[in-house]
């Protein structure tokens, strides 16, 4: 069936369309075109592509590395009620038998599809790591690179393993790099100690970016451009960024506009905190408490975020100055570049996959549709009735 919507804007990839309607069916979008004088009611104010959060561990009272299998769709539908059509299921440091069991699970998410935002896959944020800017992660669970395990790692997750996060500086760290770039896997630094140098060797070797920018490394020194001057400069690095106003400062996210420009990427690194009530939660084996909305460790570092995309948006255009367009593609056009899904993902064009989203002028959603089918947000409720692990979570895991 043919569906149009007409929208007032609509977000192509070289720029905003106006009086413009979009035809989409069988969850690809068919046709585009311009609204006649005579027809020029409008169904949305602004219609862009549906985001993609691809660094998220978790919200609405869930993380992906639960061994419990309703938690993927409970996070795939709290995506979708905040704007993002696909999203990557990211670990944490963890025993490696519990990484093994989340891998499997997220492979049989992707292989059964998801009630809401599509599961891209999986991305790796641990084991890899050394204990200077370590953060929320374990570091009695750190791993030494073993190209054996990575491959023992690759083949659990049938394909779905899309994104490796590991720290540069690591031994084997350049072999693992070619490696996994070489089998079409992302790999991210971060949660390390490495300076400019051997992150410039690190990218030249084949790693993609930096994990959520200036957090969990070196920061940006005049003598000593650390990580972040590494990935600033770069050509091809992939930034990601928290856009939430704690983790990275508002003029610091304007820097990265001025420097990086298309190569940023919003993400979320949203704990199962996020949607939830005040109070104390786990992330990995790490207790941690979150009030007015930021979460932190017992010694008071930053332990992932509550952030939605979507505000990620806002924030970039609101607090940055950046024009809405530019932190539109950040969340979609971006994060499907970098991993290599353009083709399919992240713009509104004719042949592409109909993941779509529709917002007010103030940047309220409206309307979200995933491979054509529109998800109606009110779903999430009656799906947290239906999952044991919500049920619980205020006392199981909010604890």
């Amino acid at each position: 069936m043919v569906e149009r919507i007409r929208a007032r804007h609509l977000l192509t990839e070289t720029g905003w369309r106006e009086a413009c309607w979009l035809e989409h069916e069988n969850g690809w979008i068919t046709a585009i075109g311009s609204l006649s004088q005579e027809n020029m009611g409008f169904d949305v104010e602004l219609l862009v592509p549906a985001l993609i959060d691809g660094h998220v561990h978790g919200g609405a009272g869930v993380d992906v590395m639960d061994n419990d299998s309703n938690v993927l769709g409970t996070l795939s539908m709290a995506k979708a009620a905040e704007g993002v059509g696909a999203f990557l299921a990211t670990t944490v440091t963890a025993p490696l038998p519990e990484i093994e069991q989340a891998l499997g699970r997220i492979s049989d998410g992707v292989a059964n599809g998801m009630p809401g935002a599509e599961l891209l896959g999986c991305y790796l944020e641990g084991p890899y790591f050394t204990p200077d800017n370590k953060g929320a992660h374990d570091q009695a669970l750190f791993r030494e690179l073993d190209v054996s395990e990575l491959n023992h790692l690759q083949q659990l997750a049938r394909g779905t393993l899309k994104v490796v996060a590991l720290a540069p500086e690591k031994p084997n760290a350049i072999t693992a790099i070619r490696h996994l770039a070489a089998n079409g896997v992302r790999v991210m630094l971060g949660h390390s100690a490495a300076d400019h140098d051997t992150t410039m060797a690190a990218l030249a070797a084949g790693a993609s970016g930096l994990v959520h920018c200036f957090n969990g490394m070196r920061g940006l020194h005049h003598r000593e451009p650390g990580m972040v001057g590494a990935g600033l400069v770069h050509p091809d690095a992939w930034l990601e960024l928290i856009a939430d106003g704690h983790h990275v400062h508002p003029s610091v996210l304007k820097l990265c506009h001025c420097c990086a420009g298309e190569r940023l990427l919003l993400i979320t690194d949203a704990m199962r905190a996020a949607g939830m009530p005040d109070g104390h939660y786990l992330l990995g084996n790490y207790r941690v408490e979150m009030k007015e909305g930021v979460v932190r460790t017992e010694a008071g570092g930053l332990a992932g975020s509550t952030l939605t995309l979507l505000d990620a948006v806002r924030n970039m255009v609101n607090l940055a100055g950046i024009p809405l367009a530019d932190a539109i593609r950040m969340a979609s056009l971006a994060p499907a570049k970098m991993l290599g899904i353009a083709d399919r993902l992240g713009s509104l064009a004719v042949g592409k996959q109909a993941n779509l989203l529709a917002l007010t002028t103030e940047l309220n959603q409206q309307h979200i549709w995933v491979a054509g089918r529109e998800i109606n947000p009110t779903q999430l409720s009656s799906l947290f009735s239906g999952s044991r692990v919500n049920q619980d979570a205020q006392e199981s895991l909010c604890i």
